[in-house]
């Protein structure tokens, strides 16, 4: 069973519907209580504080703890991804859920006065072994918008890198039963269609 976390910060309709191409049909959840077990995907967009207040409104900060701890499969997209650090700088500095240690920054305009904040379009990713990107190749081009990036404390915690704004930037995550994913997969075409399908077979290990 796939469950997608509805708390008012998702991008639900595309993540539901990217499912759904593939033959699931998952469930959304609004309160933590509602979850049945199975995988988890933790989708976002907007700003980090408002994000977290939602999480913690609906019990689902607790929840993907214990989800974590369980070793449930859990999947975060672009704010979902950010808020699993321990903070971010957005906002003036917002507390995450920790359950990666790092945090989000924001891109430095001055690296790269061409580049244009936020990052918002096709980049390709640079992957590091992991089942989700089993049938997606190396470099493939993902949809990212955002303007603040992962600086996750432990290099071996990267599943992916993109160049931007004169950086190298941490476009994936793992650590145990987490993936994590800067860009949305549920808007980027058969690259993004494969990881959602690796997804659906993961175990978490």
């Amino acid at each position: 069973m796939v469950t997608i976390l509805d708390y008012g910060a998702g991008n639900l309709t595309s993540v539901r519907l990217a499912f759904e191409r593939l033959g699931e049909t998952p469930r959304l959840i609004g309160r933590a209580e509602d979850w049945q077990g199975g995988r988890l995907v933790f989708p976002g967009v907007g700003s980090a504080k408002s994000g977290m207040a939602g999480l913690r409104a609906r019990g689902f900060d607790a929840l993907l703890r214990r989800a974590a701890a369980e070793g449930a499969p859990i999947l975060g997209i672009c704010l979902g991804m950010q808020l699993l650090l321990e903070g971010s700088d957005e906002d003036g500095g917002v507390e995450g859920l920790g359950l990666i240690p790092g945090r989000c920054v924001r891109f430095d305009p001055a690296l790269d006065p061409a580049a244009k904040i936020p990052h918002m379009g096709w980049n390709t990713v640079a992957q590091a072994p992991h089942p989700l990107w089993a049938g997606v190749p190396d470099g493939s081009a993902f949809y990212f918008v955002h303007s603040y990036f992962a600086r996750p404390s432990e290099a071996a915690d990267v599943a992916g890198w993109t160049d931007f704004c004169g950086v190298r930037f941490a476009s994936a995550l793992r650590r145990g039963s987490l993936f994590a994913t800067q860009f949305h997969p549920e808007r980027s075409g058969e690259a993004g269609a494969g990881l959602l399908r690796a997804f659906l077979s993961w175990e978490g290990r």
